[in-house]
């Protein structure tokens, strides 16, 4: 019999006897029952008529898209959208970044529409080459400022977020003419990294755990073998540890909020009370130019408490609304069938803490007493973080540092919701769960030997943990 005879032979038998290592794992993809397990207040919440009543007006700012002048002022004068909704919408409001591709009923990023939806005039903006329709809601960032070449000048950290449109050419902006920052020229120049927005649900029990609670989960993750040495980012006020964003650099989910108004709408508020320039404008120039200040005409700060308010819910700034509405957002709830169905759902939950997935991703802590609402109080959170920072290596590194967190660290992202989230990593760079799981592996990443030893799984073994990742 001939060789190659031989191997079809063993292949038919391989095929027959251990199939596993014929099927290739795959991500089973954003799961269908979108906008079910997420998005919704806490019972307490609902059974409570103020309670509902701040989150229902918070939520319906969350999702009000602003202007220059009018009814909604501030907006500008440089911004990446006019909405919070906008940008955190899969699968509901306060997700995470939609796109077309996936549900064509969700419309395309909304981003790469600005133009043909007049909220920037065509005449002064172009859309950026990393804006996609199908693509996910990005902000940029430099990571060094340029020398007089045009070059990235890596004495010179930068890091600050370069707002994508202006609000120049608008009937409604007067006089305000600014340019774009020149992301092409940070493409040539390899300087530029992006963004996408981190979902909210569940964020309120993430701000109510006690920091000693942290602190003992970071003590008994040590002695695992893994190479695995998190650390916590800290407020730089007072000490404490920091939670929000993609490195944990914001402390509260109020400051997470009035920072998120400022620089991704322009919108100046009682906790950022200027206009904010560009950062080379700001650090390296002389500002904005007087013709672009108090656009709105109302003075600053443009958000603030409504002293002529009727009720609690219009007495609250935007951003206070904004904090309510996110504090209010209960954990999403995973499927406890798909994808995949119970049995695999069960094996991929065991296999994520056997190869060490678990070290990182903590399944569950305990919040403390909470004032606000009971749904807050005393609750296990099923977030799969442990809110450290961990060295991820070059593949992941953007060079950009953020409070005490370095240029490849990074926050465990919170895994619940994962199952219907469209867009992975900081910067949305593949739809393909595998591959995010994937690009753990690096030089200089903790994430490195969990990544190898999952590499070293059956086929259907990761199948196994992949269906258990989107189940949640």
């Amino acid at each position: 019999m001939k060789a190659s005879k031989f191997a079809w032979v063993f292949a038919l038998l391989a095929a027959f006897l251990f199939p596993e290592m014929i099927l290739a794992q795959t991500d089973p993809g954003v799961r269908s029952d979108t906008g079910v397990n997420a998005g919704q207040p806490f019972a307490s919440v609902t059974a409570s008529p103020n309670d509902l009543a701040f989150f229902q007006t918070g939520l319906a700012q969350f999702n009000e898209h602003q202007t220059v002048t009018g009814d909604n002022p501030g907006l500008g004068p440089r911004f990446n959208l006019d909405s919070c909704g906008a940008c955190h919408s899969q699968p509901a409001l306060g997700g995470t970044s939609p796109a077309s591709n996936i549900f064509p009923n969700v419309g395309p990023n909304p981003q790469s529409q600005v133009i043909a939806n007049g909220i920037v005039f065509g005449g002064t903006n172009t859309i950026p080459f990393f804006v996609q329709a199908n693509g996910p809601v990005r902000e940029a960032r430099f990571p060094f400022f340029f020398d007089p070449l045009g070059n990235a000048n890596p004495n010179a950290p930068n890091g600050g977020v370069e707002d994508l449109f202006t609000v120049s050419g608008r009937t409604d902006a007067g006089t305000c003419s600014l340019q774009q920052p020149s992301f092409n020229a940070a493409r040539a120049a390899n300087n530029i990294i992006f963004r996408i927005p981190t979902p909210t649900f569940g964020t309120g029990l993430m701000a109510n755990i006690d920091d000693s609670t942290l602190i003992a989960n970071h003590r008994a993750q040590r002695g695992t073998l893994l190479g695995i040495s998190g650390t916590f980012n800290h407020n730089g006020s007072d000490g404490t540890i920091s939670r929000f964003g993609w490195k944990a650099q914001n402390k509260s989910l109020m400051i997470f909020s009035g920072e998120a108004y400022n620089v991704e709408m322009g919108i100046s508020n009682e906790l950022f009370t200027q206009d904010r320039p560009l950062p080379g404008e700001d650090q390296l120039g002389s500002g904005l130019p007087p013709n672009c200040l108090n656009l709105a005409g109302v003075g600053y700060p443009e958000d603030i408490t409504h002293s002529d308010g009727t009720s609690a819910s219009t007495v609250t700034s935007d951003v206070g609304l904004f904090n309510v509405f996110m504090q209010f957002l209960d954990q999403p709830k995973p499927s406890t069938t798909s994808p995949g169905g119970a049995l695999s759902i069960a094996n991929g939950h065991k296999l994520f803490s056997a190869i060490g997935c678990a070290t990182c991703h903590t399944p569950s802590l305990t919040t403390q007493a909470s004032k606000l609402t009971p749904g807050l109080s005393n609750a296990i959170a099923n977030l799969f973080s442990d809110i450290e920072i961990h060295h991820m290596g070059v593949g992941l590194a953007d060079n950009v540092s953020q409070g005490g967190a370095g240029g490849d660290q990074f926050r465990t992202a919170p895994l619940w919701g994962l199952g219907q989230r469209i867009f992975f990593l900081h910067d949305g760079r593949t739809t393909n769960l595998l591959g995010a799981v994937e690009a753990h592996q690096s030089s200089g990443s903790e994430g490195t030997q969990v990544e190898e030893n999952f590499d070293l799984l059956p086929p259907s073994q990761k199948q196994d943990l992949l269906n258990f990742l989107r189940s949640l």
